[in-house]
């Protein structure tokens, strides 16, 4: 045997060795993170929980692993332990394959049961009829801005936001045909139509577009059909068995969501650990009302990421307003914000604290 292969078959089992310890020391952890069940009854998921987890672990990295492959590695094992304590079920905005549904894997991992959904409305609705635990739903866009269903449905729904993360955002083009020249027809959204218009112009000038409810079903439709082809999720190319004709053709690279997760709200929402919070409200037609209403929270230097405005459409030119805002470590001073903006509002909720 060649010296070669002798060092072959040594360091082979010294992996064979290591996936032992690692089998394990993974079956370990699942068994001690089954033991907190009955420490925390009342809470499924702590993504806060998790999240420093997964900073803590990417701190200690020295590599060869990469900081994200590592940290796929441990969503995994974190969603795997998570359902030995108790499975949930998280409905997302489907079908398989859209953005979505890759943020919603991101966040949760690939052991967790996930249901697609055919609205942003059905989401909430399940999350609020209990049906699922968690929802997983897109709220802005940094091309398209803010999601009004989303909106809508955040103020009417008995739920709360408890997490979100931020997403890039890619349009490719993916097809059964193998060029562009034997493409006749374009199915895809109308948002991404619209931020491909440029290179649909140059590229594919002569086809015929078509609209779909969303880049998902635009893929599986051009999996069905001959000479047709979809601007979708890379995820879709392996999921229809698709070739990937071109990838990131959206006019503006700088595309990214902002995608929620919200569960039904039971006990009313804890301020005093969040790093973010999220309010809705709505004010008397009244001069300087909106400054005075924002005035404590320039007092007390605490942040505003963002100030939406929309239609309440309960009244005519009523308006509903949506403001985030960072805490740090001014708990009591968001606090007394947040109590004061409660106070001076004709309409008021709390949609996040997280």
């Amino acid at each position: 045997m060649s010296s070669k292969n002798d060092k072959l078959i040594i360091t082979r089992n010294r992996i064979d060795k290591v996936d032992d310890e690692l089998t394990t020391l993974l079956n370990k952890r699942a068994t001690l993170a089954k033991q907190t069940t009955k420490l925390k009854p009342n809470t499924i998921l702590d993504l806060t929980r998790e999240g420093k987890i997964l900073k803590k672990i990417k701190s200690k990295n020295n590599g060869p692993i990469t900081n994200t492959g590592l940290e796929q590695i441990y969503r995994e094992i974190l969603s795997v332990c998570r359902e030995i304590q108790m499975p949930v079920q998280v409905s997302y905005l489907g079908p398989e394959g859209s953005n979505t549904n890759e943020a919603t894997i991101k966040t949760f991992g690939g052991a967790t049961t996930l249901l697609p959904q055919a609205s942003i409305s059905d989401i909430f609705i399940s999350v609020e009829r209990g049906e699922t635990n968690f929802g997983v739903i897109p709220i802005e866009n940094s091309l398209e801005g803010p999601i009004g269903e989303t909106l809508d449905r955040l103020t009417d729904k008995n739920v709360v936001i408890i997490s979100e993360r931020s997403q890039t955002i890619t349009h490719n083009l993916v097809s059964k045909e193998k060029s562009l020249q034997k493409i006749k027809t374009l199915y895809s959204h109308p948002q991404a139509l619209a931020q491909s218009r440029r290179w649909i112009q140059r590229n594919l000038p002569h086809v015929q577009i078509k609209e779909t409810t969303s880049t998902s079903s635009a893929a599986l439709t051009a999996s069905k059909l001959k000479n047709v082809a979809a601007i979708a999720p890379k995820a879709c190319a392996k999921l229809y068995s698709l070739h990937l004709l071109k990838s990131n053709i959206q006019d503006e690279k700088n595309n990214t969501t902002i995608f929620i997760v919200i569960k039904h709200e039971e006990q009313g929402v804890n301020l005093s650990s969040a790093a973010k919070i999220s309010l809705a409200f709505s004010l008397d037609h009244k001069p300087g009302t909106l400054y005075e209403c924002l005035q404590p929270f320039k007092n007390a230097k605490i942040n505003l990421t963002k100030i939406q405005s929309r239609p309440s459409r309960k009244l005519q030119w009523d308006y509903l307003f949506f403001i985030d805002f960072l805490v740090g470590k001014k708990h009591k001073e968001a606090a007394r914000c947040v109590e004061k903006l409660r106070k001076a509002t004709s309409y008021f909720k709390i949609l996040g604290a997280f």
